[in-house]
């Protein structure tokens, strides 16, 4: 027979990064989570790659899944920047200094925080599409689109830049804005790249920026940018024939020097396509017993690797407000009290970042190469203690 308890029950819509997290974290603070995934089967094996900066490691070390991340990504110290011509235009980080962070496949990520969760009891389901929220004075409800429903005392939503948690409990919310470029990449394998261990590597291409990180077998981790029109959607480009994309991949960088041509041509994983949004929310994170986490509520763009360890953040930070005040909303506002400012800043910041790769024109590639290693020996000189060196503690 089943002990009756008293411990109330968190509805936590995604199972991505910040679901698991948040998920772990709540079980700390006393309640039963249960998570609810759109997705009919886990993703472990698809996506690209993401960084986990130092900040995000250290939630992982609370959550004691760090040493995984170690043992399988590729350790970050330095980023080398030249330009299509072979011009070395500088670098950022110290080959000696502090790991700055672990590129990992967002998949096995994904796979190491969902398999803790589920470790520690935590529920799982997936299929589960969120419909709709009914919310009274002390209970929320989320209805899914299989007809099924589930009841508890808070729900997070942890559901992504194009979160439906948002869309129903801030229907006037901001809108993910597009910044005006896609990203594309793949892993590469037969291909001998000379390189420096915890360096990653970033070329101003000709027609296109690429980025590539190679692991200690061998494999490459490789990427690319891309000024695109309109306002895609993931699924429009997804839509679009791998050998369509590789077409248009291989024209992009054909005649880019070594090895970027053949790190194209030893791309045998399909290609992933994705359009960059951001996101910064002008409204509150929370209503009634629904609050937002991670990129749900403040998407950030790539170019900073500062994603996963935000929602990672914010997970940590939710739960303690939470564990710390018995009034929900007081743990909401001070939750979102607590993380706007940095979220807001980093945001901006890497905008600012993404910007510089848009340069195509030769007068704009002149001004760039001409001014980008003053503004790499001044990145240099200035601390980012306050990105990397940020503390969540529990």
């Amino acid at each position: 027979m089943r002990m009756a308890t008293n411990r109330k029950k968190a509805l936590i819509i995604g199972c991505g990064i910040a679901g698991p997290a948040v998920a772990m974290f709540l079980k700390r603070a006393g309640y039963e989570p249960h998570i609810y995934e759109a997705k009919s089967e886990h993703d472990d094996y698809t996506g690209l790659f993401l960084n986990v900066a130092r900040n995000g490691m250290q939630v992982l070390r609370e959550l004691s899944v760090d040493d995984q991340i170690r043992q399988e990504g590729i350790e970050m110290r330095l980023m080398n920047f030249r330009s299509g011509n072979g011009k070395f235009l500088g670098t950022v980080g110290d080959r000696t200094g502090e790991i700055q962070g672990y590129t990992v496949k967002r998949g096995y990520l994904h796979k190491i925080l969902r398999e803790a969760a589920i470790r520690q009891g935590i529920p799982v389901e997936f299929g589960k599409k969120l419909a709709q929220l009914k919310t009274t004075d002390h209970q929320v409800t989320a209805c899914f689109e299989d007809g099924t429903s589930a009841e508890g005392d808070l729900l997070v939503g942890c559901d992504g830049i194009h979160s439906r948690t948002r869309r129903i409990i801030l229907p006037d919310a901001a809108q993910p804005s597009y910044t005006g470029l896609i990203s594309f990449g793949g892993f590469a394998r037969g291909v001998h790249v000379p390189t420096e261990p915890g360096t990653q590597y970033m070329v101003f291409g000709k027609k296109a920026f690429f980025g590539y990180v190679v692991k200690s077998d061998g494999e490459i981790y490789w990427f690319g940018n891309l000024d695109y029109p309109g306002q895609p959607t993931r699924q429009e480009l997804e839509a679009i024939p791998q050998k369509e994309w590789r077409r248009i991949i291989q024209d992009l960088y054909g005649n880019e020097l070594a090895p970027i041509p053949d790190i194209i041509r030893h791309t045998k994983s399909d290609i992933g396509v994705y359009p960059i949004y951001d996101l910064i929310a002008n409204s509150a994170w929370h209503n009634g017993r629904a609050v937002l986490v991670g990129d749900a509520i403040h998407a950030t763009s790539p170019n900073a690797g500062q994603g996963a360890s935000m929602a990672l953040e914010d997970a940590l930070v939710l739960a303690r407000c939470v564990r710390d005040h018995a009034n929900l909303q007081d743990a909401f506002k001070l939750y979102e009290l607590l993380r706007r400012e940095r979220v807001e800043k980093i945001v901006k910041y890497s905008r600012s970042i993404g910007q510089r790769k848009h340069a195509t024109h030769p007068v704009q590639v002149f001004f760039r190469d001409l001014m980008l290693p003053i503004f790499l020996k001044q990145a240099n000189r200035q601390s980012l203690a306050w990105l990397y060196d940020y503390r969540a503690e529990w």
